[in-house]
Protein backbone atom coordinates (compact mmCIF):
# COMPACT_ATOMS: atom_id res chain seq x y z
CA UNK A 1 0.00 0.00 0.00
CA UNK A 2 2.58 2.27 0.97
CA UNK A 3 4.85 1.62 -1.98
CA UNK A 4 1.25 2.31 -4.24
CA UNK A 5 1.21 5.76 -2.90
CA UNK A 6 4.88 6.70 -3.39
CA UNK A 7 4.53 5.83 -6.88
CA UNK A 8 1.17 7.55 -7.32
CA UNK A 9 2.83 10.73 -5.68
CA UNK A 10 5.96 10.34 -8.07
CA UNK A 11 3.64 9.93 -10.88
CA UNK A 12 1.70 13.68 -10.20
CA UNK A 13 4.87 15.05 -9.15
CA UNK A 14 6.56 14.06 -13.00
CA UNK A 15 2.83 15.04 -14.52
CA UNK A 16 3.08 18.23 -13.04
CA UNK A 17 6.24 18.98 -14.02
CA UNK A 18 5.34 17.70 -17.56
CA UNK A 19 2.56 19.99 -17.81
CA UNK A 20 3.26 22.93 -16.19
CA UNK A 21 5.39 24.88 -19.47
CA UNK A 22 2.00 23.87 -21.35
CA UNK A 23 -0.11 25.63 -18.50
CA UNK A 24 2.52 28.60 -19.07
CA UNK A 25 2.06 28.69 -22.48
CA UNK A 26 -1.30 28.48 -22.96
CA UNK A 27 -2.52 30.91 -19.92
CA UNK A 28 0.27 33.22 -20.75
CA UNK A 29 -1.33 33.76 -24.00
CA UNK A 30 -4.24 34.92 -22.51
CA UNK A 31 -2.61 37.32 -20.44
CA UNK A 32 -2.01 40.96 -21.82
CA UNK A 33 1.84 41.41 -20.26
CA UNK A 34 4.64 42.25 -22.00
CA UNK A 35 7.62 40.80 -19.65
CA UNK A 36 8.37 37.89 -17.51
CA UNK A 37 7.87 39.16 -13.94
CA UNK A 38 9.68 38.11 -10.61
CA UNK A 39 5.87 36.80 -9.34
CA UNK A 40 6.20 32.82 -9.87
CA UNK A 41 2.11 33.09 -10.91
CA UNK A 42 2.15 36.21 -12.98
CA UNK A 43 1.21 34.24 -16.10
CA UNK A 44 -2.06 33.34 -14.46
CA UNK A 45 -4.68 35.74 -16.20
CA UNK A 46 -6.82 38.19 -14.26
CA UNK A 47 -8.48 39.52 -16.94
CA UNK A 48 -8.72 36.63 -20.09
CA UNK A 49 -8.25 38.37 -23.49
CA UNK A 50 -7.45 37.65 -27.25
CA UNK A 51 -5.57 40.73 -27.83
CA UNK A 52 -2.40 38.47 -28.38
CA UNK A 53 -4.37 36.06 -30.61
CA UNK A 54 -5.52 38.99 -32.90
CA UNK A 55 -2.44 40.51 -32.91
CA UNK A 56 0.19 37.96 -34.12
CA UNK A 57 -3.02 37.23 -36.42
CA UNK A 58 -3.09 40.46 -37.92
CA UNK A 59 0.68 40.29 -38.52
CA UNK A 60 1.18 39.46 -42.41
CA UNK A 61 4.27 38.01 -41.28
CA UNK A 62 2.93 35.11 -38.98
CA UNK A 63 0.41 34.33 -41.42
CA UNK A 64 3.40 33.81 -44.17
CA UNK A 65 5.34 31.70 -41.35
CA UNK A 66 2.64 29.18 -41.35
CA UNK A 67 2.15 28.69 -44.82
CA UNK A 68 5.81 28.42 -45.25
CA UNK A 69 5.49 25.21 -42.19
CA UNK A 70 2.94 24.04 -44.00
CA UNK A 71 4.59 23.53 -47.21
CA UNK A 72 7.86 22.18 -45.90
CA UNK A 73 5.75 19.79 -43.51
CA UNK A 74 3.20 18.57 -45.84
CA UNK A 75 5.27 17.50 -48.82
CA UNK A 76 7.91 15.56 -46.77
CA UNK A 77 5.31 13.76 -44.75
CA UNK A 78 3.35 12.91 -47.79
CA UNK A 79 7.13 11.73 -49.57
CA UNK A 80 8.08 10.01 -46.71
CA UNK A 81 4.64 7.99 -46.00
CA UNK A 82 4.99 6.75 -49.80
CA UNK A 83 8.25 6.15 -49.78
CA UNK A 84 9.39 4.50 -46.93
CA UNK A 85 5.94 2.13 -47.71
CA UNK A 86 7.83 1.06 -50.76
CA UNK A 87 11.23 0.71 -49.85
CA UNK A 88 10.07 -0.91 -46.49
CA UNK A 89 7.85 -3.47 -48.85
CA UNK A 90 11.43 -4.16 -50.73
CA UNK A 91 13.82 -4.94 -47.93
CA UNK A 92 11.10 -6.94 -45.88
CA UNK A 93 9.91 -9.16 -48.82
CA UNK A 94 11.80 -8.90 -51.67
CA UNK A 95 14.75 -11.06 -52.31
CA UNK A 96 17.98 -9.63 -54.34
CA UNK A 97 21.86 -9.42 -54.02
CA UNK A 98 23.03 -7.14 -51.53
CA UNK A 99 19.68 -6.75 -49.85
CA UNK A 100 20.50 -6.93 -46.09
CA UNK A 101 24.57 -5.22 -46.86
CA UNK A 102 22.22 -2.33 -48.85
CA UNK A 103 19.61 -2.11 -45.61
CA UNK A 104 22.26 -1.68 -42.87
CA UNK A 105 24.31 1.01 -44.61
CA UNK A 106 21.27 2.84 -44.76
CA UNK A 107 20.67 2.07 -41.23
CA UNK A 108 24.51 3.18 -40.30
CA UNK A 109 24.01 6.33 -41.80
CA UNK A 110 21.66 7.64 -38.80
CA UNK A 111 24.96 6.95 -36.34
CA UNK A 112 26.38 10.19 -37.95
CA UNK A 113 25.30 13.55 -36.30
CA UNK A 114 23.70 15.87 -38.98
CA UNK A 115 25.56 18.49 -37.55
CA UNK A 116 28.44 17.10 -39.28
CA UNK A 117 27.14 17.28 -42.78
CA UNK A 118 25.32 20.65 -42.34
CA UNK A 119 28.52 22.63 -43.69
CA UNK A 120 28.83 20.27 -46.84
CA UNK A 121 25.23 20.54 -47.18
CA UNK A 122 25.30 24.23 -47.35
CA UNK A 123 27.91 24.35 -49.90
CA UNK A 124 26.08 22.03 -51.92
CA UNK A 125 22.81 23.76 -51.63
CA UNK A 126 24.32 26.92 -52.05
CA UNK A 127 25.51 25.87 -55.64
CA UNK A 128 22.42 24.33 -56.63
CA UNK A 129 20.71 27.77 -55.30
CA UNK A 130 18.67 26.48 -52.69
CA UNK A 131 19.68 29.05 -50.00
CA UNK A 132 16.05 31.43 -49.02
CA UNK A 133 14.10 28.53 -51.24
CA UNK A 134 11.59 25.38 -49.88
CA UNK A 135 13.87 23.30 -51.53
CA UNK A 136 16.73 23.56 -49.03
CA UNK A 137 14.20 22.12 -46.06
CA UNK A 138 11.65 19.91 -48.69
CA UNK A 139 14.08 17.64 -50.49
CA UNK A 140 16.22 15.89 -47.89
CA UNK A 141 13.42 15.09 -46.09
CA UNK A 142 11.71 13.16 -49.02
CA UNK A 143 12.40 9.98 -47.32
CA UNK A 144 13.39 9.22 -43.96
CA UNK A 145 15.53 5.61 -43.15
CA UNK A 146 14.66 5.61 -39.88
CA UNK A 147 10.72 4.62 -41.28
CA UNK A 148 12.29 2.31 -43.85
CA UNK A 149 13.05 0.84 -40.52
CA UNK A 150 9.95 0.68 -38.67
CA UNK A 151 8.11 -0.45 -42.14
CA UNK A 152 10.38 -3.23 -43.01
CA UNK A 153 9.72 -4.46 -39.53
CA UNK A 154 6.20 -4.27 -39.21
CA UNK A 155 5.85 -6.23 -42.89
CA UNK A 156 8.55 -8.86 -41.41
CA UNK A 157 5.10 -9.39 -39.11
CA UNK A 158 2.70 -10.40 -42.19
CA UNK A 159 2.78 -13.85 -42.92
CA UNK A 160 3.97 -14.21 -46.94
CA UNK A 161 1.43 -16.44 -47.71
CA UNK A 162 -1.12 -13.41 -48.25
CA UNK A 163 1.50 -12.24 -50.71
CA UNK A 164 1.84 -15.56 -52.63
CA UNK A 165 -1.85 -16.18 -52.66
CA UNK A 166 -1.88 -12.54 -54.16
CA UNK A 167 0.52 -13.83 -57.12
CA UNK A 168 -1.44 -17.01 -57.62
CA UNK A 169 -5.07 -14.68 -58.41
CA UNK A 170 -2.98 -13.22 -60.76
CA UNK A 171 -1.64 -9.85 -59.33
CA UNK A 172 1.45 -8.46 -59.75
CA UNK A 173 4.01 -6.66 -57.75
CA UNK A 174 2.11 -3.22 -57.47
CA UNK A 175 -0.89 -4.78 -57.25
CA UNK A 176 -0.18 -6.40 -54.24
CA UNK A 177 1.34 -3.38 -52.58
CA UNK A 178 -1.41 -1.16 -53.06
CA UNK A 179 -4.19 -3.63 -52.80
CA UNK A 180 -2.70 -6.19 -49.95
CA UNK A 181 0.45 -4.52 -48.17
CA UNK A 182 -0.38 -0.97 -47.79
CA UNK A 183 -3.94 -1.70 -46.59
CA UNK A 184 -2.08 -3.86 -43.72
CA UNK A 185 0.68 -1.11 -43.58
CA UNK A 186 -1.61 1.76 -42.08
CA UNK A 187 -0.83 1.81 -38.37
CA UNK A 188 3.16 1.79 -39.42
CA UNK A 189 2.64 4.16 -41.99
CA UNK A 190 0.97 6.58 -39.53
CA UNK A 191 3.46 6.09 -37.15
CA UNK A 192 5.81 7.43 -39.79
CA UNK A 193 3.66 9.97 -40.77
CA UNK A 194 3.09 11.31 -37.62
CA UNK A 195 7.46 11.17 -36.73
CA UNK A 196 8.00 13.17 -39.81
CA UNK A 197 5.55 15.79 -39.18
CA UNK A 198 6.36 16.02 -35.67
CA UNK A 199 9.65 16.18 -36.82
CA UNK A 200 9.35 18.63 -39.66
CA UNK A 201 7.19 21.40 -38.11
CA UNK A 202 8.93 21.86 -35.00
CA UNK A 203 12.37 21.70 -36.68
CA UNK A 204 14.46 24.78 -36.15
CA UNK A 205 18.28 23.85 -36.70
CA UNK A 206 18.00 23.02 -40.58
CA UNK A 207 16.08 26.67 -41.08
CA UNK A 208 18.26 28.44 -38.89
CA UNK A 209 21.34 27.31 -41.37
CA UNK A 210 19.22 27.23 -44.41
CA UNK A 211 17.38 30.58 -44.21
CA UNK A 212 18.33 34.20 -43.74
CA UNK A 213 14.97 35.73 -45.78
CA UNK A 214 12.40 36.53 -42.68
CA UNK A 215 9.22 35.82 -45.58
CA UNK A 216 11.00 32.39 -45.59
CA UNK A 217 10.89 31.26 -41.50
CA UNK A 218 8.73 28.57 -40.92
CA UNK A 219 6.94 29.07 -37.74
CA UNK A 220 9.40 27.69 -35.35
CA UNK A 221 11.91 30.53 -36.18
CA UNK A 222 9.57 33.36 -36.70
CA UNK A 223 9.12 32.93 -33.29
CA UNK A 224 12.40 32.47 -32.27
CA UNK A 225 13.04 36.00 -34.67
CA UNK A 226 9.52 37.29 -32.84
CA UNK A 227 11.09 36.83 -29.54
CA UNK A 228 13.77 39.16 -30.57
CA UNK A 229 12.33 41.42 -32.17
CA UNK A 230 8.84 42.02 -29.77
CA UNK A 231 9.81 40.78 -26.62
CA UNK A 232 6.78 40.45 -25.70
CA UNK A 233 5.63 37.33 -23.54
CA UNK A 234 2.04 37.50 -24.07
CA UNK A 235 2.42 37.20 -27.77
CA UNK A 236 5.35 34.79 -27.44
CA UNK A 237 2.98 32.58 -25.49
CA UNK A 238 0.08 33.43 -28.32
CA UNK A 239 2.54 32.65 -31.04
CA UNK A 240 3.59 28.78 -29.25
CA UNK A 241 0.09 27.79 -28.50
CA UNK A 242 -0.89 28.13 -32.28
CA UNK A 243 2.29 26.56 -33.11
CA UNK A 244 1.42 23.68 -31.19
CA UNK A 245 -2.00 22.92 -32.29
CA UNK A 246 -0.96 21.23 -35.28
CA UNK A 247 1.71 19.04 -34.22
CA UNK A 248 -0.96 18.13 -31.24
CA UNK A 249 -4.22 17.53 -33.42
CA UNK A 250 -1.94 14.99 -35.56
CA UNK A 251 -1.13 13.08 -32.62
CA UNK A 252 -4.61 13.28 -31.21
CA UNK A 253 -5.86 11.50 -34.31
CA UNK A 254 -3.38 9.20 -35.46
CA UNK A 255 -3.05 7.77 -31.65
CA UNK A 256 -4.50 4.85 -32.17
CA UNK A 257 -2.23 4.35 -35.71
CA UNK A 258 0.88 5.36 -33.48
CA UNK A 259 0.87 2.99 -30.58
CA UNK A 260 -0.51 -0.19 -32.47
CA UNK A 261 2.43 0.99 -35.29
CA UNK A 262 5.04 1.20 -32.70
CA UNK A 263 3.92 -2.46 -30.85
CA UNK A 264 4.02 -3.78 -34.17
CA UNK A 265 7.29 -2.89 -35.62
CA UNK A 266 9.88 -4.13 -33.17
CA UNK A 267 10.48 -0.74 -31.14
CA UNK A 268 9.63 -1.80 -27.42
Amino acid sequence: MVKKIITYIALFILGFCFLLPFAIMILGSFKDVQFAQLDPLFWIPDDPTLKNYVYIMRDGLFVRWIFNSVIITVIPVATQMLFCAVLGYIFAKKQFVGRETIFWIFMAVIMIPQQLLIIPKYIMFSDFGWINTYWALIVPELWGIMGVFLVRQFLQSIPNDLEEAAYIDGANDIQIFFKVILPLSVPVVATVGTFSFISNWNDLFQPLIYLTQEKMFPITLGLASMLGKEGNFGVEMAGSAVSFIPTFLIFLFFQRYFTEGIQMSGMK
